[in-house]
């Protein structure tokens, strides 16, 4: 018999983005906000530092190191870098999943470049990381968001590497160490690991990714959004709190209020234990299911934010391509329905699965809540489809 579970998720938001608020989050922690006032003013450009220092002091990224505060989210940031800094060298592209496989259109569709090699894995796997040319600019995602497949450290990157390192690192930022050493851009948004609100984007640039903004101009028309260089010095007003455009100051006290929670539950260390704790409860479930697996296929490049799913059952493997969506959508909605998990369905152009956020705002309480909800959605999702 398959008993519908009595337990229930107190907070039953598993989405990836935008991800759930901190736990204990209500409108009333945007009491001290900078509304209705300029953010050019200096009320309001202090806000926008304190975001940017609570930013530095919480990653541990380098007095040498500059950090902006750009337009729309994580996306604009990474455009902000390819934009500005490809170009001079070869690029290495690589994509095991949807938006670096975006990134490869913007560089070879629209910017055009002629020197691009693109290293490429499916879904739950990763490229060589052993082809990768440092003598060339590279591009990569940190942590795939919609294959929850990670790489598995920094080692691979080379310390004497002549081009860039290029780092999409959206749903890897507080949650997994960086080694900003091998790192020389960095981008992310609010809206993930922080819980915090979209359409403002992190950016990062190293001493060399200066060097490379100060001496190199691309051939291609700049909007005003990507400029970061004026009269060919950096445009330090940018990474003091300047924003190119107006910011919302809504977002911006959200996001202070998410960098101070983040302090409190122990910084990038306790922000990566609670990712953690999340991975381990899902992990010891999987392990005991033969109906489920992860989509990463190596333990060491699982994600602990994106946590991809696959329905290994083989009633599910015996039907279409088109009848595995339709089933796996099912077993989504029937637990939004429920009310214990809401968007938990696989990326739209990922495998047919699950994906359940597990990044630092979410209770491991919670997760552990909704796994007998999984075990019995699937029954009743065969019962339609088998």
């Amino acid at each position: 018999m398959n008993e519908k579970p009595s337990e229930r998720p107190l907070n039953p938001r598993f989405s990836s983005g935008p991800c759930a608020k901190r736990p204990g989050w209500s409108l009333d922690s945007l009491g001290s906000c900078w509304h209705g006032r300029s953010h050019r003013a200096k009320g309001g450009k202090a806000k926008l530092v304190e975001v940017i220092e609570l930013s530095r002091k919480i990653l541990g990224i380098p007095d040498d190191y500059r950090i902006g505060i750009v337009p729309a989210s994580d996306t604009g940031a990474v455009e902000m870098a390819l934009w500005s800094l490809l170009g001079p060298r070869g690029v290495d592209m690589l994509t095991w999943e949807s938006f670096g496989k975006g990134w490869v259109t913007d560089v070879t569709k629209q910017l055009k470049l002629d020197d691009v090699r693109v290293l490429e894995a499916d879904y739950g796997q990763l490229p060589d990381l052993s082809q990768v040319s440092w003598d060339r600019d590279v591009v990569f995602t940190w942590n795939g968001t919609t294959s929850g497949v990670r790489v598995p450290d920094g080692d691979w990157i080379a310390s004497d590497r002549q081009g860039l390192s290029i780092c999409d690192a959206t749903s890897a930022a507080f949650a997994m160490p960086l080694p900003w050493d091998k790192l020389d851009v960095v981008t992310w948004s609010w809206q993930k690991v922080l819980g915090g609100e979209g359409a403002h984007g992190m950016l990062v640039l190293s001493p060399r990714a200066v060097e490379r903004l100060e001496n190199h101009q691309p051939t291609w028309p700049m909007p005003k959004i990507f400029r970061m260089v004026k009269a060919g010095k950096l445009d330090e007003t940018i990474f003091q709190g300047a924003t190119i455009n107006t910011p919302s100051m809504l977002c911006v006290e959200d996001a202070i209020d998410s960098l101070k929670w983040a302090e409190s539950v122990g910084g990038q260390k306790g922000l990566s234990a609670r990712c953690d704790a999340n991975l381990a409860a899902l992990t010891a479930w999987v392990g005991q299911r033969d109906w489920i697996d992860f989509l990463a296929e190596k333990t060491e490049t699982r994600s602990n934010t994106s946590i991809c799913l696959k329905i290994t059952a083989r009633w599910f493997q015996a039907l279409s391509e088109e009848h595995k969506a339709k089933a796996a959508k099912a077993l989504a909605t029937l637990l939004e329905n429920e009310g214990v998990a809401l968007d938990i369905g696989s990326y739209r152009d990922a495998p047919a699965g699950l994906r359940i956020w597990g990044g630092a705002t979410i209770e491991t309480s919670d997760i552990t809540a909704l796994l007998p909800w999984l075990d019995w959605g699937i029954e009743i999702v065969r019962a339609e489809f088998e």
